[in-house]
């Protein structure tokens, strides 16, 4: 499976992985499962770092990087085709990020893992709740 991480479950994974349900801990270790981050995910990490609204023990630079290859994550990256895509998605709430994430678990068929309730009940994707 080609699992797309939500920003806060790229986060939980790595530094409260108690946050996370025992099928999510299962498919994220799982070698049949191939990991995939937004762009628009180390984006929402560099402004939560900037707001000071998350700690973390080294440079957020460096703690990327290091996630990165620890979780074998592969880019989902902002594409022209991603970016037209966001048009018509239909959210209930105006977050961009989210617009990007749904996006791109549509243009490159992933599944989009999260807790998000809001993005949990978004038709048109496929979609693995942490619950």
């Amino acid at each position: 499976m080609n699992l797309l991480l939500d920003t806060h479950i790229w986060i939980w994974s790595v530094l409260e992985p108690k946050r996370l349900s025992q099928l999510v801990k299962r498919e994220l270790t799982s070698s049949a499962n191939q990991l995939w981050l937004s762009s628009v995910s180390i984006w929402e990490l560099l402004l939560l770092h900037r707001k000071r609204r998350i700690e973390l023990n080294e440079d957020v630079i460096t703690w990327v990087g290091k996630t990165l290859g620890m979780l074998r994550l592969n880019e989902a990256p902002l594409t022209i085709e991603v970016a037209i895509e966001t048009a018509a998605v239909k959210l209930s709430h105006g977050d961009p990020a989210d617009r990007f994430l749904v996006a791109s678990a549509k243009v490159f068929g992933l599944t989009l893992v999260t807790s998000d309730e809001r993005l949990i009940r978004v038709p048109g994707i496929r979609v693995m709740a942490n619950r």
